[in-house]
Order: structure tokens, then sequence, then C-alpha cells
């Protein structure tokens, strides 16, 4: 095994980040430099590198990381009380808009698997919208909140989909669903059971006095965790990817105040992944992305802005119900904006297609060039609306408190 792809892509990993600080006003967020830096040292354009075994396997893992640190941003309080309704019907709007939007593109002939597309255009990135809610510093107020809920229940509904409609392993729908609870269940003993054995006050000091040794015990601990529910998610049939964001979901149960008890854990875990393995599968997905047939015909090219307005819509167009959280009107369009914004389970999508032969690689290129567009633009765009609704004067008292 040849490593030589590998230090390439790390060294572009580590490329971007420094180019980014050089020139602090180039509106591009990291993750979509890096697969615009793969696309263009892929074979695509100047081919000085493939995705070889060593890529490939790293790239899996660091995308099996991105849905855990997707899944540790879920904060369950998010998902209850008032405004969960308001979450949970707008994430019901929008999976019967994708459903709609899906069917509408396969009976136009323009997609292959109608529910392939739905799914990969119900999710909303994230990961990539926490820092942005925090930098502009509205994440702690009513439009924060229900960008951060509604971009959850996207994200969740996502991941589940993706896994019970597209597995390599086929089984029907009933089985399915209860294979889904044997791992909901798992889930939920692991959370018990730990939870019971942190009130032992030995037990909380032990790994007190091991976490920031050489033993690094809370890393290990947190990696057997991603690592044992991704092979139980593979073993029940579904895809690794949902294993490991309910990893994250459980671990944030587990240590919901992590961050201010002992806040080294998550800029660990944070730097393991956006410091390594994330990068890499960003590099990767740009490295094997299909330019050649993207540009193929004129007509796969529009698939691109049609894709983005498939965005706006299924996961814009719900946030109007925010209006009865209070939101001013300026407030409700940053978060179609935002809720819009969407990469990582656009890229798995594709790449879990194209494996399946679900979709063509023109719609593969064309839905991802979608998802890089979303995160461009739309932030930037939404961006200067946070910051109006800022002004006390252009907020509306927040009625479901």
């Amino acid at each position: 095994m040849s490593y030589d792809n590998l230090v390439i892509v790390l060294a572009t990993a580590a490329g971007v980040p420094l180019l980014l600080s050089v020139v602090p006003r180039l509106p591009l967020p990291g993750a979509v430099l890096e697969i615009l830096a793969g696309i263009v040292l892929g074979p695509a354009v100047l081919d000085v590198v493939t995705a070889d075994s060593a890529v490939e396997m790293l790239s899996v893992i660091g995308l099996g990381f991105l849905l855990f640190l997707a899944g540790l941003e879920i904060d369950i309080q998010q998902l209850r009380g008032p405004r969960a309704r308001l979450i949970g019907v707008g994430l019901l709007v929008s999976a019967v808009l994708a459903l709609s939007v899906g069917l509408l593109m396969h009976l136009a002939g323009l997609v292959e698997s109608p529910l392939l597309i739905g799914t990969a255009l119900m999710a909303t990135a994230l990961g990539l919208l926490v820092p942005i809610l925090k930098d502009s510093r509205a994440i702690d107020q009513p439009v924060g909140q229900l960008v951060i809920g509604g971009a959850s229940a996207g994200e969740v509904g996502a991941v589940v989909l993706l896994s019970l409609l597209f597995s390599e392993r086929s089984s029907d729908a009933g089985s399915k669903i209860l294979l889904l609870l044997v791992l909901i269940g798992v889930a939920a003993l692991i959370v018990t059971a730990s939870l019971r054995a942190g009130r032992r006050r030995w037990l909380s000091d032990t790994l007190d006095r091991l976490a920031d040794t050489s033993a690094q015990i809370r890393i290990r601990l947190a990696m057997l965790l991603v690592v044992g529910l991704s092979a139980m998610s593979l073993h029940l049939g579904f895809e690794a990817i949902l294993g490991a964001f309910v990893a994250g979901a459980v671990l944030r149960l587990i240590d919901p105040d992590a961050e201010r008890s002992h806040p080294r854990f998550h800029m660990k875990l944070a730097g393991l992944g956006h410091g390594f393995l994330v990068p890499v599968f960003f590099v990767a997905s740009g490295v094997q992305f299909n330019l050649g047939a993207l540009f193929e015909n004129a007509g796969t090219v529009l698939r691109v802005p049609m894709f983005l307005a498939a965005l706006l819509l299924v996961r814009g167009l719900p946030a109007l119900l925010y209006r009865a959280a209070g939101l001013s009107w300026t407030e409700v369009a940053a978060t179609a904006l935002l809720q819009a914004t969407s990469l990582p389970v656009i890229v798995a999508a594709a790449t879990i297609g194209l494996r399946l032969h679900a979709v063509r690689p023109e719609n593969a290129a064309a839905l991802v060039a979608a998802g890089l567009l979303s995160v461009v633009v739309l932030p930037l765009v939404a961006l200067p609306l946070l910051q109006r609704s800022n002004d006390p004067q252009t907020r509306l008292p927040a009625v479901l408190d």
C-alpha cells in the first residue's frame, strides 16, 4: 500500500485553513474549499492524486466521524416543549415536499430514484450552521434555537431514511423498522447504563484522573462507542453512518454538560475529526467528483440550480411556520436560507446512490454541486438578515418560550 496519495490529500487539508487565514475575505467555508481543491488536484483537472485504498478507507471513516460530530450537536431539549411541535410539523412538511419534488423530477425523467433525491433534500448542514449562529450572536435567541432544532430534526430524519431505504443489504420495510428499533433500544440501554455508572463517585474520579493523561480515557471510550454502534448498524443491515450518528446523539445524552465540566473533551474530539478525518473525506469527495459528467451537456449543468431551488423549497418553505413562534419576517427569511444549507448528507447520499446505481453520475455531480452552492451562497445572504434581527427594534418577542 502506497501513502503518496494520502500525503497529497493531507497536505491539501492542511493548506486550506492556511489559505483562508491569508485571504480572510474569501467567502468560502473550509469544507467547500477542500472539495474544490480535491476536484482540481484529482483526475478531473490536474490528475495528481487519486482515491486509492488508503484514501478511500480514511474517507469512509471521516464520513462516519462527520456524522458522529453532527449527532453530538443534537440537543434533545430543542426537540421538546412548545417549539417541538413547530419543528415536527416543519419536518413533516419538508418530507411531503421532498417526496413531491422527487416524484415530479422522476416523472419528468430527470432522476432515477425519487426517494433518494427526496431524502438528500431533507437534510440541513447542522455542523456548518452552529459556528455561523455563534458568530452572529443568534444562537441563544429564538431564531437560533429554532434553526438548530429544525436542522437537528432534518439531519436525524435524512440519516435515518438514508439508512432505512438505501442500504446494500435489502430486506422488507417491516424488518428494517424492527431492526432500527433494536438499534435504538441498544442506544437507550447504553445511555441508561452510562448514566447509572456515572453516579458512582469512584468511576467519575477515575475518568477525571485519566482524561488528560496518556490514557485519554474519554476519547478511547468515545471511539469505542462510535465504532461499536457503527459495527452494529452494519450487522443490522444499515449504513455505518447511522450508527456513527446515533453514537454522537448518545454521547450528548450521556454527557450533556461536557462543554462546561470538561471542555477539553469536545475540543479533542473536534481536533481528531476536523483536524484529520473529516478533511480527508471532503478532499477525497472532491477527488472523486465527476466533473466531466457535470459538464457533459447543458441539461446537466441546469440541474444544479434546479436542485438548489428544490433545497430552498423543501427546507426553506417550512420556516414560514416559525412565524408562530414570534419571529420577524427577517428572521423567518434567514431561517429559511440557513435550513436550506446542506452538504455532508448530500455527499453521503450521492456516494451511496452511485454505489447502489440509484443515481446517474451526472445527477450525483449536479446534486453535490447544488450542495456546494448552498453552503457558499445561502449563509452569506442569511448573515445580514441575522444581524438586522439583532436590532431590538426589528425583533418581536418570542411567544413560545
